[in-house]
């Protein structure tokens, strides 16, 4: 179990290349607020953003505001079901069934799916729809994620459905992650 979140400020370095990722999640209005700005580069590209991520109380992404540098942006909100709009209220199907949202360089928005899950390895191996923004193009595709508690509150072995990619990533008392394998480490 992990404990209350209070107010925390992390930050976060590439293990190859430049960058920086410097988070301030917080309580708010009953639920989560996290803000951050993330500077680095990625597949070649240099990116500079900074996001907004609401929660509700049990971590169910309720809003995202992501913007870059050159002055794009995306506003997303959620009923924290998985039923997701345009800020104008315009309804977004093809993202139905995604709870949690993955920001393509953030390793803070693994604890998302850590913290509202809540798994012990008992229950075995969570099979997830995610909302994946990549920095760059901020356009938002479903993705096929997995999720399993090694050890409960400590360690969780996060993997790409299509088998690309998996890693296990250390957590702290918060759920937030502490080391994440050949991408990056916190300060």
């Amino acid at each position: 179990m992990f404990r209350p979140l209070s107010l925390k400020t992390v930050r976060w370095r590439p293990l190859q290349g430049e960058g920086l990722e410097h988070l301030t999640v917080r309580t708010v209005d009953g639920g989560v607020r996290a803000e951050g700005v993330a500077i680095g580069e990625r597949d070649a590209a240099s990116y500079g953003v900074s996001y907004r991520i609401d929660c509700d109380s049990g971590w169910r992404v309720r809003s995202l505001l992501l913007k870059d540098t050159t002055g794009r942006q995306l506003a997303l909100a959620s009923d924290g079901d998985g039923h997701w709009r345009s800020p104008d209220g315009t309804p977004r199907p093809e993202f139905d069934g995604c709870i949690d949202i993955d920001l393509s360089g953030s390793p803070f928005t693994n604890t998302l799916p850590i913290r509202r899950l809540n798994l012990d390895p008992s229950q075995g191996t969570a099979r997830l729809r995610m909302l994946y923004i990549p920095f760059d193009t901020l356009e938002p595709v479903v993705d096929g994620q997995l999720y399993t508690c090694l050890v409960p509150a400590r360690r969780y072995l996060y993997e790409a459905e299509d088998g690309a990619f998996r890693a296990e990533l250390p957590v702290d008392e918060d759920g937030l992650v502490t080391d994440y394998p050949t991408l990056c480490q916190r300060l």
